[in-house]
Formats: structure tokens, sequence, C-alpha cells
């Protein structure tokens, strides 16, 4: 989207996003083939530029895949049958990552975190006193299910501890939307996706690995083919792909990584940043309440008011008021709707998702709260906008 007329469609979800009008003019170039001296050359920024997003000196390994593909990825090129993993589960993509290490043979532990709430590090802590010999910890930066953002400075600072342990993070919701730096934090694995903070379509996963996950790598038994990074790295190396490259996303890449790079990281956390602020702020204004107790940046999470329905809350603004985010999920559906703050996001439709969400709780209840409410939350929150640039 990039006009604030009312009748336009804003994509507010945790992904994918809104897509920036430099990167949907990229993918409308004509179609170049990826074993030529033009891509060639795009491709070799790209791979030297995105380990600035990372904040790695590592290599980043571009897959065309999903982000559930990255995050199968990370287990199966560090992992072997038998290893035991720790995985910290607090919603669906935390069951997911357990799901994955168990279907591969893996010998798996969960902590099982309470919707909303963040990991306990001294639960780990604890764990991993107690079983020295786990081979992984698995965690999500943010858990997208709920909008929580996991401790991940404070968990890696206890991982590190162990040698033979590796920390690996599912970043998909996170990387490019506040500071994850995986050297500085000793981050053994992490994983991106394209249709989130990197502001392209659903299609790639990111991921990178430390020096201490290499080790791992060499020797790690899990059946691999298509997502052996081996293979990979050894292309890079030649200045190629392994496999077919995903020419138009990268091709975007290269321009959304160009856009970062003017700006600089501390920028672009800080819009996204600003973006969720005025969410949290202003919707609770309106009668919703916070259901993430350690909130993320990338996403927000509101329990909707007694009595309502968040599905019909969520379905009302796609077609009432041509504005799609998410409802909540598995235990939460129904409890919460999500708002996505990635992506292209402009201040007036932050202004516009106030004012229908205030409108769509008139729609099911008109005493929960007036016009003149609506009105006043939405100049408040236009008000502070422009205090906060």
């Amino acid at each position: 989207m990039t006009s604030p007329n009312a009748s336009d469609y804003s994509l507010l979800a945790p992904g994918p996003v809104n897509l920036h009008p430099e990167v949907r003019k990229a993918l409308a170039l004509p179609m170049i083939h990826h074993r030529t001296p033009e891509f060639d050359k795009i491709l070799k920024r790209v791979l030297t530029n995105i380990k600035t997003v990372f904040q790695t000196q590592e290599d980043v390994y571009l897959l065309t895949a999903t982000g559930s593909g990255g995050m199968e990825a990370l287990l199966v090129n560090t992992l072997s049958p038998g290893d035991k993993v720790l995985a910290i589960v607090s919603g669906k993509f935390g069951e997911r990552w357990a799901d994955m290490a168990k279907t591969y043979g893996a010998i798996v532990t969960i902590i099982n975190v309470p919707w909303g709430e963040a990991v306990k590090v001294s639960d780990v802590a604890a764990h991993l006193k107690a079983n020295p010999d786990t081979r992984a910890v698995l965690c999500q930066a943010c858990e997208t299910s709920t909008a929580v953002a996991h401790p991940i400075k404070e968990l890696a600072q206890v991982i590190d501890g162990y040698a033979d342990t590796l920390f690996l993070v599912d970043a998909i919701t996170a990387l490019g939307a506040y500071p994850l730096p995986m050297d500085e934090w000793k981050i053994d694995g992490l994983v991106a996706g394209s249709q989130k903070a990197f502001m392209l379509p659903t299609g790639m996963a990111f991921i990178s690995f430390s020096k201490k996950a290499w080790k791992f790598i060499e020797n790690a038994k899990f059946p691999r083919y298509y997502f052996d990074v081996r293979k990979e790295k050894k292309a890079n190396g030649a200045g190629e792909t392994f496999y077919s490259s995903n020419v138009a996303i990268i091709r975007a890449l290269d321009v959304v990584l160009g856009l970062i790079a003017t700006q600089g990281l501390d920028k672009l956390f800080h819009t996204i940043h600003r973006r969720a602020e005025v969410t949290r702020i202003f919707a609770q204004q309106l009668g919703f309440t916070l259901y993430a107790q350690a909130p993320s940046d990338s996403v927000t999470a509101l329990t909707v008011p007694p009595q309502m329905d968040g599905q019909k809350i969520r379905l009302h603004l796609e077609e009432v008021h041509n504005i799609t985010i998410m409802g909540g999920q598995d235990q939460a559906k129904g409890k919460i709707i999500r708002v996505g703050h990635m992506g292209y996001i402009q201040d007036q439709e932050m202004l516009r998702l106030l004012e229908c969400l205030g409108l769509t709780l008139r729609h099911f209840d008109s005493e929960c709260i007036s016009l003149e409410q609506i009105s006043s939350v939405v100049d408040e929150a236009r008000k502070w906008l422009e205090q906060n640039p």
C-alpha cells in the first residue's frame, strides 16, 4: 500500500507484509537466468550485505523455502538421531519446531511456557545443569502466535557455557525488526524469513551458523539433501547457489538490503518500535489489553474486550474496512487479534487501523465506545506520532 486513502487495502499482519514500492518495481522486472554474469553480481552483493542484518561475520545462506524450511535446515545440519534437544514451547511455532526435531529422531524435552509469557532463563539454566549432554536448545526470538519476545541474549549467555550445546533461534518474526546480533550474543543457528522484516514475498528462508555450529555440521547424521548447507557453502564460494536461484526474490532482496544500508539498522529498528508503541498505547485506550507479558516490537497481540470474538473482529476489519490483521491460534483463538509492525507501513495506515478498530468494536457493541472517544484516540495517536518521529 502506498496511498493513505481509505479505499486502499492495508496488510498489517505479522507476515506477509506490505511490500516497499521499490520492491514491487524489482519484482516486475523481466526474468533473467540465474547462471549469468548479471545475476552473479547481484548474488555476490546480497550474500555480502545480508550479513549486516544478521550482524555476523559468518556466511548467510539463501534457501528457496518458507521459514519453516529454514527451521528444518537448522536441525538437519547440526543434529543426529538420539541427540538430546531442549525445546522452548510457548506457542504454535515452538510446537512446530519441537515436532520437527522429534520427527527426525531427536530426544526432545519441552519447557512448556504459558501462552503470553516469556521463558524463564533460570528454567533453561537448571535443565542444562542437570542435563549437560543436551545438544541443542530451540527457541523462538518472537513467538508469532503470542507476540512474545523471549530473552535471547540472556539465554545465549547461559548456553554459551556448554561447549557441546548449540543455541538455535527461530528469528523469522524478529530478525530485522529489533536487535539480534548473532555474533555478539553468540547465537549458533539463526533463521529469518523473506516475508517479514525483509519486506519481500513469502518464499525464501535465510540461515546462518556460528563457528561452534560448524563443528557439529560436519558430523551431523540427520538425513539431509536439499537442505544440506555444505552444498550451498561450496556453491556460494564459487559465486552461485547450488540449486536454481530464486531470481525474483533475490533481486528484490538486493533492493531491500540497499534501503537498509541507506537508513541503517538502528533507524529500521526505531521505525518498527515506533509502530509497536503507538499500537500498544492507543489500542488499550480503545478497550483492548496487551496479551504478551513480554511484547515483541515486530507484532502486537491484543486481548479483545470481554464478550467479543477476535475472529469476528478480524473478519469485519477485512470485509468492511479492507484491513488484514490476524486472529489468535489454538487456545488463543477468538481471544486475541495480532497486528504486525514490519514492512512498508505509513503513519496514516496506523491511524486508520485505530479508527477502524474502534468502529469495529462499535459494530459489535454500540455501548462499548462512542464515536467521540474513537475520534479522540485517533487524534491523540496522531499527535503522538508527530511528537515521536
